[in-house]
């Protein structure tokens, strides 16, 4: 026989000839067949193991990156990255399909210390302290307690920004366009104005009030007290802040500015929302005779009072307000369970002991609920056709199971702008894109780790929304003002 011919042509032919080469050398062809499959079986498994141990050993020497061409492949932690830090590379796809990337340029450092400078002492100014007539149970209402601000308020520091630069940071050409010119000004005077004086007020129609004012006020009268006065909430009422830019974002544009701001004789040192006062707010029906309940409310909705310009009928219980208004609203609430408004005895959801409902024993009260009224229903004086929200406190801590869906009933159209930003997967990165612009409450929130919990819950709420007017057939339409 050839000797060319025996030779092995492929891997099983390889393994065959090395079992009957060694069958023949350890003289085993006097065993059972049994033991000689066996063997053989042995045999080829073992050649098998050191084949396959081979061709993996040269697979990971050939995918070696090679350090001195550059030609490395994407790393895990260029992967991890953070989005707030740039752009990832266009050139180098990551390997997460999941991973959304935003363009946050990170905080600018403060400039270095120049040797032998020294930086001057800053005075402390003293303010004015007044109190205008205001009744324990108000002060109660409005959430502060009128005896311990008075002692904290004796000679308070002066309430302007001791760093020297501004709490609201804004390190691109120009703001997120959702924002007016108007509304940079006002945050900014929230968060870095002179405070010269601060007093307790009670506004006609409103509950009482911690308002500050600031050097630009001339005079003593809060209705005149139009840009330069801002209303100090609890450090509880933080949702305010977070309020205010989720209006922007969604178009409605329909919040006073809100931002963060400390106050050392207020609160115990923590951050506390500030909200631009405005001389020019109204409540929407101020007569006790002519309260706004919930009766009256849908019944407004039935007929679309103001719509198209046909003017209400007397039987129509329709106010001032125009039928969109109550639409945009609505949107607004749902996202963040505002139900102080709508819903004051908090009928149409599972309230907790700590509740302001609950405590005031008003959810007791939902049996008749065409009769329950309205709040802070409010507007402007020149303005009495469009809503101004006021009082934004709301809720983070409420599952996707004990959502406020009575908040819904009775509308049927929704303004478009607001739920085209819901369904574009955007809405995280403008909210922190917004956010990110106050550098007090971004910090007051544990950083972008606490504020995408935040944005966590807003997106649920979200979808829940959009899954309603799904399936309730709820038209979604053009509401510009």
């Amino acid at each position: 026989m050839d000797t060319h011919s025996t030779r092995p042509r492929n891997v099983w032919d390889s393994l065959i000839y090395l079992s009957v080469s060694f069958l023949k050398v350890c003289n085993c062809w006097k065993y059972s067949a049994v033991r000689k499959y066996l063997i053989i079986v042995v045999v080829c498994f073992v050649y098998l193991f050191f084949t396959v141990h081979v061709s993996r050993t040269s697979t990971r020497q050939d995918k070696r990156p090679d350090l001195w061409t550059g030609n490395s492949v994407y790393s895990q932690s260029k992967n991890d990255q953070d989005p707030a830090e740039g752009e990832v590379n266009e050139s180098v796809s990551p390997t997460r399909s999941n991973v959304v990337y935003i363009t946050l340029r990170s905080k600018r450092h403060k400039p270095a210390i120049i040797r032998g400078t020294v930086r001057p002492k800053l005075r402390r100014k003293k303010v004015k302290v007044r109190q205008q007539g205001v009744t324990q149970g108000k002060a109660k209402d409005a959430g502060h307690n009128i005896s311990t601000v008075n002692k904290r308020l004796g000679y308070s520091e002066l309430g302007g920004s001791d760093t020297g630069y501004s709490t609201i940071r804004i390190y691109s050409e120009r703001a997120p366009p959702w924002f007016s010119n108007d509304d940079i000004t006002a945050m900014r005077f929230l968060a870095d104005s002179k405070i010269t004086q601060i007093d307790e007020v009670s506004p006609q129609g409103f509950s009482s009030l911690i308002l500050f004012k600031s050097a630009t006020n001339g005079t003593d009268d809060v209705g005149e007290c139009r840009k330069c006065c801002g209303i100090v909430k609890r450090p509880l009422d933080m949702s305010e802040v977070f309020a205010f830019h989720l209006d922007r974002i969604l178009g409605l544009n329909r919040t006073l500015p809100a931002v963060s701001r400390r106050f050392h004789s207020l609160g115990d040192g923590q951050p506390c929302p500030v909200v631009l006062w405005d001389p020019s707010l109204s409540p929407v029906v101020d007569q006790p005779s002519e309260r706004l309940n919930w009766g009256s409310y849908q019944t407004s909705l039935k007929h679309k009072c103001w719509h198209r310009g046909v003017i209400p009928k007397p039987e129509w219980s329709c106010t001032s307000i125009h039928h969109h208004e109550w639409s945009k609203l609505v949107v607004f609430d749902f996202l963040l369970q505002i139900y102080e408004r709508l819903d004051k005895n908090c009928c149409g959801f599972k309230p907790r002991p700590e509740d302001t409902c609950v405590e005031l024993g008003h959810h007791e009260e939902c049996r008749d609920k065409d009769s329950i009224e309205l709040r802070h229903i409010v507007h402007r004086k020149h303005d009495p056709h469009r809503l101004v929200f006021f009082n934004n406190k709301g809720y983070f801590d409420r599952d996707e199971g004990n959502l406020n869906f009575r908040l819904l009933e009775g509308i049927k159209e929704l303004p478009d702008q607001s739920l085209s930003v819901l369904r574009s997967q955007r809405l995280r990165e403008k909210l922190l894109q917004s956010l990110f612009l106050d550098q007090q409450y971004w910090d007051s929130q544990g950083g972008r780790q606490g504020i995408e919990k935040l944005i966590d819950v807003i997106e649920r709420r979200a979808k829940v929304l959009l899954t309603y007017i799904n399936a309730h057939g709820v038209k979604v339409v053009p509401m510009n003002s």
